[in-house]
């Protein structure tokens, strides 16, 4: 993954050399690793349209890059978990949030022995990351999976080291499910683990998940799919056992349209629409509504109009899912917010 970050950012930095008509404008942001194969197209295809253009992006994990935007060290951050009412006020002014595309966050298992799809409840799952349930046959888990020879050996739960939004969406919708993993653990980009192993972003959960049996962890579908994991079917809210999928991630957010439609930052987890995958989220760039530098601030609203229309036929293919019309609707009010010194930014259509 990091030779592929910087082949990527060697291509923008490449492309970004190219002669431009209008005045050539340097972008940094920093933060979520979920979006960042989808940002690495959009930033590219994006600059061969405007060569002027150079974004540069460093996919150091949610909570990096809200730290980043709270210390002006960069001009927009990226996050899968919308910031704390905590650090909206220790931002230095009103920060946007801007959806991007919806993922879904899926659990990721190595039970040898064990190739079925296997089933699961949220409290069953919310047992086994917080330690209660701790062998692979427990009644629990059996009785989703009638059939299927469960061993009975001890369950290792991964989870991610370092401050994640991926982690954001899993603990909130585990929070949702089970009132006992809610109190012990709670909701937050990064959260104190009763048991387990942890590992730095996707890779390294997947790669210990992979390495050890007996292991159970949590990547975003289009990691797991672009990996070969096999995932479970989880019980949505509906009562329906769902495999992952981008039209059962969307499904997620058509439930939750109303609340989107107020606030973009509302939680898509435990979705009442019975096709919903119930681990699901929106993924943000954030971005402070004030601004000293017109020309960057016109370029970057420039480039997440560019996102919203024509850069969300790229979703589907790196397995994402593309933006509901509500949202959209949402982001385009507020990017008339955006503002560079005084006056309201207006983005290229």
């Amino acid at each position: 993954m990091k030779g592929i970050r910087l082949l990527a950012r060697a291509a923008l930095l490449l492309a970004a050399a190219a002669p431009g008509l209008a005045q050539n404008v340097q972008i940094d942001g920093a933060g979520a690793t979920f979006p960042f194969p989808i940002y690495s197209k959009w930033f590219s295809e994006y600059n061969k349209l405007h060569p002027e253009v150079q974004i540069n992006y460093q996919s150091i994990g949610s909570g990096g890059g809200i730290r980043q935007l709270t210390n002006q060290t960069v001009f927009f951050g990226a996050t899968d978990g919308p910031m704390t009412p905590e650090q909206m006020q220790a931002a230095a002014g009103k920060v946007l949030h801007l959806p991007t595309v919806l993922g879904g966050v899926v659990p990721i298992y190595n039970i040898p022995g064990v190739d079925a799809e296997l089933k699961f409840t949220g409290p069953a799952l919310a047992d086994i990351i917080r330690g209660k349930i701790t062998k692979w046959n427990d009644a629990a888990i059996a009785k989703s999976n009638p059939g299927v020879n469960l061993p009975g050996s001890d369950i290792t739960v991964v989870h991610r080291s370092d401050g994640s939004g991926t982690t954001y969406i899993f603990v909130d919708y585990l929070s949702k499910v089970s009132e006992p993993f809610k109190k012990t653990v709670g909701v937050a980009t990064s959260v104190n683990w009763p048991v387990g192993l942890g590992g730095k972003g996707n890779e390294g959960v997947a790669g210990l998940v992979r390495q050890t049996p007996g292991t159970i962890g949590y990547v975003e579908l289009a990691y797991a799919k672009q990996n070969d994991f096999t995932v479970f079917q989880l019980k949505n809210k509906a009562g329906n056992f769902i495999t992952p999928s981008l039209a059962a991630t969307t499904a997620a957010a058509s439930g939750a349209a109303a609340a989107l439609a107020k606030d973009v930052r509302s939680p898509i987890v435990n979705s009442a629409d019975p096709n919903a995958y119930p681990i699901a989220g929106l993924t943000y760039l954030l971005v402070y509504q004030d601004q000293k530098d017109a020309t960057k601030a016109k370029a970057l609203a420039s480039f997440i109009e560019w996102c919203m229309s024509e850069g969300q036929a790229a979703a589907e293919g790196l397995d994402y899912a593309p933006l509901p019309p509500q949202v959209v609707q949402v982001n385009q009010a507020n990017l008339t917010r955006l503002t560079a010194q005084g006056r309201p930014v207006v983005a290229k259509k």
